[in-house]
């Protein structure tokens, strides 16, 4: 893969802040001005589609990474209050914990040869079947919540 770890996690945590923009604005604009347009529904559909997609990649970094379950679970909160992944980011920078590349081969590290790690280094080892595999995931889980409907309608 051509990306770095970092460079993969950066982008997506950039792409979240920028989507979280749309949603907002749209949000003042359909609850400010009581008014309601196609533009809402496409600022949604794209902030949950690449909020899932800041969710997928940051399981495919911590993996990598060998980052803890506590360090991916913040991960994935990071993405819920507006703007909070590029400062999440930076943090992981700071520490050195996005250096490095992917791991596409085993190492003397005994949980190389444990499940799941021969897995994901064969996809590490074919990006493109790794993004169709996450373009997968992401547009069944966007399916999902597009078929949930709003969370306001829930329950109802």
């Amino acid at each position: 893969m051509k990306l770095a770890p970092k460079d993969l996690y950066g982008i997506v945590a950039v792409a979240e802040m920028v989507t979280w923009t749309g949603l907002i604005i749209a949000m003042i604009v359909r609850y400010g001005f009581d008014t309601y347009g196609p533009w809402f529904f496409f600022a949604g559909i794209s902030h949950g589609t690449v909020f899932l997609a800041y969710c997928t990649v940051a399981a495919i970094v911590a993996h990598n990474q060998r980052w803890s379950i506590g360090r991916l679970l913040l991960a994935w909160a990071s993405a819920i209050p507006p703007y909070l992944t590029v400062p999440f980011d930076r943090a992981l920078h700071k520490r050195g914990l996005l250096d490095g590349h992917w791991r596409t081969e085993a190492s003397d590290d005994p949980r190389d040869a444990r499940f799941p790690d021969p897995l994901f280094r064969w996809f590490i080892a074919r990006p493109a079947i790794l993004l169709l595999t996450i373009l997968g995931v992401v547009a069944a889980l966007t399916a999902v919540a597009l078929l949930a409907g709003p969370p306001d309608e829930w329950g109802s």
